[in-house]
């Protein structure tokens, strides 16, 4: 369908290099659960990327992944650094809403469904994917990363419901 002309790589130092100096197009989504997104695309290397060339920083929500990244807005939503666009919005899915809105509710619903059959504990006992969105629970913190980013205790969740 795209002609081998995508490709979806590994984010090592080589890796990033390499085919960002190739890109015509390159998006950032990088999501370290609780924590800033790691700089991985440098300022030197959007410096040296083809003159046109943009970038989609999809973390910009935890502060991009490109060192030139800031975040936009809808109604602003791109500026050029070394003559390559940046479109660094947070909430892209904001600018499909009632796309997103749908999409929300069918990925969400079951989860729903099952806090209300079954209560929020009994839900979390049950069904991993709940236990892991459990952030804080009686004043205590949930996630790991997130417990260290700000200097306070983690609590494993699975000790807070059982």
């Amino acid at each position: 369908q795209f002609d081998c002309r995508l490709k979806v790589v590994y984010s090592t130092h080589d890796a990033i290099e390499k085919y960002v100096l190739e890109a015509d197009l390159v998006i950032g989504a990088v999501l370290v659960p609780g924590a800033a997104a790691p700089k991985l695309v440098t300022k030197d290397l959007i410096s040296r990327m083809k003159p046109g060339a943009a970038v989609v920083d999809v973390a910009i929500d935890q502060g991009g992944c490109f060192e030139t990244s800031h975040a936009t807005t809808h109604q602003d939503p791109t500026y050029i650094i070394d003559d390559v666009v940046h479109y660094c919005v947070a909430n892209m899915p904001g600018a499909v809403a009632k796309t997103s809105t749908f999409a929300l509710n069918n990925a969400t619903l079951p989860y729903i469904i099952k806090l209300a059959n079954l209560g929020w504990k009994e839900a979390l006992v049950q069904d991993e994917h709940l236990l892991n969105g459990l952030n804080v629970i009686a004043g205590q913190v949930t996630v790991q990363d997130v417990a260290e980013a700000h200097n306070l205790p983690f609590v494993a969740p699975k000790s807070m419901i059982l």
